[in-house]
């Protein structure tokens, strides 16, 4: 099938010998006519501590997160992060960002046409939710199938994403140095400054490979805390934490933004 001319050029972020998510995740979009370029994902386990010091604020992270950053979280942000800047070196209008760890939807190809030609008051666009969706704020058709929706939480996700090229430069600018996972620092819109929508009902799924291999959360898991009390005093951080995201949210959704 020949690839659409009417969708945002598309990367797929892929780490170097993943072959077979590569594969997969070309047999899926060919199949709707998505073309795609690879993009090489950052290894944030051979990072040196002079590269991890030049992008990363553990001082803040102490105090803005529930634990330090690991290895595969440097990676995964810095990998988005090169996505952008290439965004801004090629000047592209808007473009579609992937993980290599999806399940595309019939209608996916349709999906991001639509985002590609929509004039609508957004910076990004999420492609996928874990959770069913709660409060809405704003609900309108994008196809036939599938609404543009503006959440009242944003989803933790980055497994895909649509973004325009102004809001990559917005991204880049205060991005760095970041202190959080990505899609921590996404999910506070109000610090980044972008109008972040969602597609309903989410065009993306888990795919075969998303649990295989290392994946950040089997990292975190390994890596956790150990100890009766260790486990209280992280658990008391989390529920400290997820308090104060929902005070900003709500106070930030009451202001209207």
């Amino acid at each position: 099938m020949t690839a659409r001319e009417d969708i945002w050029p598309v990367y797929v972020i892929n780490m170097a010998g993943s072959t077979t998510r590569l594969e997969t995740c070309r047999a899926q979009l060919a199949g709707q006519g998505i073309g795609f370029q690879r993009f090489e994902a950052v290894n944030g386990r051979t990072l040196r501590p002079d590269e991890i010091a030049s992008v990363y604020d553990a001082a803040a992270n102490r105090r803005r997160f529930r634990y330090p950053l690991i290895g595969p979280e440097f990676g995964c942000y810095l990998s988005h992060v090169g996505i952008w800047r290439d965004m801004l070196e090629r000047r592209l209008d808007g473009a579609i960002v992937l993980e290599d760890d999806f399940a595309a939807a019939l209608g996916l190809g349709d999906v991001l046409a639509g985002l590609s030609a929509d004039q609508g008051n957004w910076d990004m666009v999420k492609l996928f939710s874990r959770r069913a969706w709660g409060r809405v704020i704003e609900r309108r058709p994008l196809t036939a199938e599938f609404s543009l929706i503006r959440p009242y939480q944003i989803p933790n996700t980055t497994m895909g994403y649509a973004l325009r090229g102004a809001a990559a430069a917005q991204l880049l600018a205060r991005s760095l140095p970041f202190a959080r996972p990505i899609d921590e620092d996404h999910k506070r819109f109000w610090e980044q400054g972008l109008s972040v929508w969602s597609v309903a009902p989410s065009p993306l799924d888990f795919g075969a490979e998303a649990e295989a291999g290392d994946t950040i959360g089997k990292a975190r898991r390994e890596g956790g805390a150990t100890g009766a009390l260790k486990h209280l005093r992280q658990g008391l951080k989390n529920l400290a934490y997820r308090a104060g995201y929902l005070a900003q949210l709500h106070y930030h959704r009451a202001m209207g933004r």
